[in-house]
This record gives structure tokens, C-alpha cells and sequence, in this order.
């Protein structure tokens, strides 16, 4: 059953949507446990979406503390179909500034102690990963940006996030190492959501929120707390302008998505000789194929 298409998982500085009306707040349980928080119902212009904020709404979890396969199976289990990131990020360019807005393609993975798939327990799966972001989705996105126009935000369509293990952000040495391999962001959430948004058949795209310069550049030391808050609170506002416009294309023109038969050819095991504990964990992911 479809309760919502789309689903939102706001991060840093985005903890609600202002815009959200006939909001209803719903506990979910999952076979991974509980999501970082209640899912937000709402209507966003008449169309209904899901609200989760990433880190809980008063930002309790660490990156490394996430429950994402419980985020990301809730969002499955409401039947969305496209589910957009909203994150803060640190830039790796100079020419992408605190304020402007990426919306990547590529991710390369820097985390540690992250489990990205829900497969395993008898049940082996590889997806495609090559390219790990839904195009179409993030077409609608920088479509929506560049309609939008707004006044301090620069788009920059493509790019690659690193994702970085975290708490701490990176050496300076990290930093230029990065630098080194064109990467365009850096952030420590949403490689594995795009891998687990994948293998649950949901087209995922990032809105990267650009808060400040990474430890690499010259000026990092006058860089403050209070500044980065302060892009966080101004980028929150600018990223839910973007939501609403996006959510009402993707309502007018959804368009297709590879992500929605990626376990298609991924499922190794011969389902029929699987653990019948696994496969009724993994049921709502797999039914289509059993």
C-alpha cells in the first residue's frame, strides 16, 4: 500500500518542513530495528510525502550511529518510490561555495563501520552500484533549482560526495587527498542510504548543501561555529523551497527509474533453498521475486 511516493530524509539544519500540512506523526517498526525518528506525514501543495529527519529531530545520532537500513525500509514500507537526501556539506572546490548547492552523481566511499546492505544471513545479492545516483531524479532536482533562481545559491549539477566515516571532519593531508581525485563534497551520511535505497528498488538523489570549506583552504581557520550554524539555518530555508518545487514536478511528470528493477538480475542465492527466516525479513524487498 502507497502511503506517500516521495520521501524526504532531511540532515543537518533540516530537521522539519515548515510547508508540511495535515502532518501526522507515525511509529514505525522495521525488521532492523526503529528509524532515527517518527515519520512525518504531511502534504506538501496537495501532494502527500514522508519526513524522517536523518539524525532525530534534536540531532542525537552520530553518523556512525544511524540506523539506515531502518530508515530506509520505513520509507519502503510507506511505499515511496523517490527518496531525496537533503545534507551539509563541506566543499572540496573553490569554486563551490558556502550556500550553492550540488547535486552529485558519484560517491566514493570513506566510512568504516557502516552496514550497507540489507542482504547476508543466506541470502546473497550484488547490485549495479556504477551509477549510484537515480539520473532522473536528479534532473528534477537541478530542474528545479535553476527555475527556482534563487538569489545566493549557485547550482553545480554533478560532482562526486566523498563520504567520510566521521565524527571528526578530515585531516588536512585527508583533505587534499580528495582534493587530488576531483572530488567535489565531502560528507559523513549518504553513501549508505543511495546503497540501501538501491537494493530497496527506490530512486535516491542527494541535495548537498554546501556549509563551508573543507580544512584545505586558506581561510578554514576563520572559519567559526556560529558561521557554519548560520549557513546551515540559511540552507535549511533555500533546501525546502527546492523540496516543494521538486515534490510538485515529480507529483505533475514522475519519471522512470532503474533503481525500481535493480534486484531484477542481483539475487545470486536460489531464493527457493533460502533460509525462511531471511527471506521473511527480507520479504518486503523481495516479494516481487519470489
Amino acid at each position: 500500500m502507497t502511503v506517500a511516493q516521495i520521501g524526504i530524509i532531511g540532515g543537518s539544519g533540516l530537521y522539519k518542513m515548515d510547508a508540511l500540512k495535515d502532518i501526522e506523526e507515525i511509529e514505525i517498526d522495521t525488521p532492523f530495528g526503529n528509524p532515527s525518528d517518527a515519520i512525518i506525514l504531511g502534504t506538501l501543495d496537495g501532494v502527500k510525502l514522508a519526513f524522517l529527519a536523518r539524525h532525530g529531530r534534536h540531532h542525537t545520532l552520530l553518523p556512525s550511529e544511524l540506523p539506515f537500513r531502518a530508515n530506509i525500509h520505513a520509507m519502503k514500507q510507506l511505499g515511496v518510490e523517490y527518496l531525496i537526501s537533503a545534507s551539509a556539506v563541506g566543499s572540496l572546490k573553490a569554486e563551490v561555495k558556502p550556500l550553492d548547492m550540488v547535486v552529485p552523481d558519484q560517491f566514493i566511499d570513506r566510512t568504516k563501520n557502516r552496514v550497507s546492505t540489507f542482504f547476508g544471513e543466506g541470502i546473497v545479492a550484488h547490485i549495479a552500484f556504477g551509477d549510484p545516483i537515480c539520473g532522473n531524479l536528479a534532473r528534477v532536482l537541478t530542474e528545479a533549482i535553476a527555475y527556482l533562481n534563487l538569489p545566493e545559491v549557485t547550482l553545480h549539477s554533478g560532482g562526486t560526495y566523498v563520504c567520510m566515516e566521521g565524527p571528526a571532519f578530515s585531516t588536512k593531508a585527508e583533505s587534499q587527498l580528495y582534493r587530488s581525485w576531483d572530488a567535489t563534497v565531502i560528507g559523513m551520511t549518504n553513501l549508505p542510504e543511495a546503497k540501501l535505497a538501491r537494493e530497496a528498488e527506490i530512486a535516491y538523489g542527494t541535495l548537498a548543501l554546501v556549509t563551508d570549506y573543507d580544512c584545505w583552504h586558506p581561510d578554514h581557520d576563520s572559519v567559526t561555529v556560529e558561521m557554519i550554524v548560520g549557513n546551515l539555518q540559511r540552507n535549511a530555508i533555500n533546501a525546502q523551497k527546492v523540496i516543494q518545487e521538486t515534490v510538485r514536478r515529480l507529483n505533475d511528470n514522475p519519471p522512470p527509474s532503474v533503481a525500481s528493477s535493480a534486484l531484477k538480475h542481483a539475487i545470486l542465492t536460489n531464493l527457493d533453498h533460502a533460509p525462511a527466516a531471511t527471506k521473511e525479513k527480507l520479504h518486503l524487498i523481495l516479494k516481487k521475486y519470489l
